[in-house]
């Protein structure tokens, strides 16, 4: 819900899709669409045996895609991805990981799909209020809350959020210098 900035470099559109890869499609297929509801919409087989490749329709146009190869290493919570749920431990992920996805959700449907993920037996948080406090959240929403949101993980840890904007956002919301890397 941000208020609209133009690229004057890029007529980026969008996310055409986000690739993932996945410990087993079968299951993969089965959260996505079975759990998640979200269409599968293109499966590939990779030539030379390499695996598979297979694409979920997202909503606004957007795919979510998942690789499965037979020869993939292992994942590594704290390294490929964020070990914990938010609120709940350590979320750091190593660099050029992919930390989370966010889906963008009705705010008003946010309980109901809380409730949906735990019956279908999917452990969440409860709804984070992401605010302008020192926290970062609080209890309730305030006047500073910009996003509403939900955690929880899929069959291969990767984690995921239901996020809903609750105002536009705008240039007070751009305030802070980007951090400088620190040599280690």
């Amino acid at each position: 819900m941000a208020a609209e900035r133009r690229n004057e470099k890029f007529d980026i559109r969008g996310i055409n899709h986000l690739a993932l890869v996945c410990r087993d499609m079968k299951t993969t297929v089965d959260f996505y669409s079975g759990v998640l509801g979200m269409p599968l919409t293109k499966t590939i087989k990779l030539p030379g045996d390499l695996g598979q490749h297979f694409f979920f329709d997202i909503g606004k146009g957007d795919s979510l895609a998942f690789f499965w190869f037979p020869t993939a290493q292992d994942s590594q919570p704290g390294v490929t991805h964020a070990p914990a749920l938010v609120g709940q431990g350590d979320i750091t992920s190593a660099h050029a990981s992919m930390n989370h996805v966010a889906f963008d959700v009705p705010e008003e449907r946010m309980d109901e799909y809380v409730a949906k993920l735990r019956a279908a037996g999917i452990e969440c948080t409860e709804v984070v209020n992401h605010d302008d406090s020192e926290n970062g959240a609080s209890p309730e929403i305030t006047e500073s809350t910009f996003v509403r949101s939900v955690y929880f993980k899929d069959p291969d840890g990767i984690l995921l959020e239901f996020a809903a904007w609750t105002r536009e956002l705008d240039e007070r919301d751009v305030n802070l210098e980007p951090a400088i890397a620190v040599e280690r």
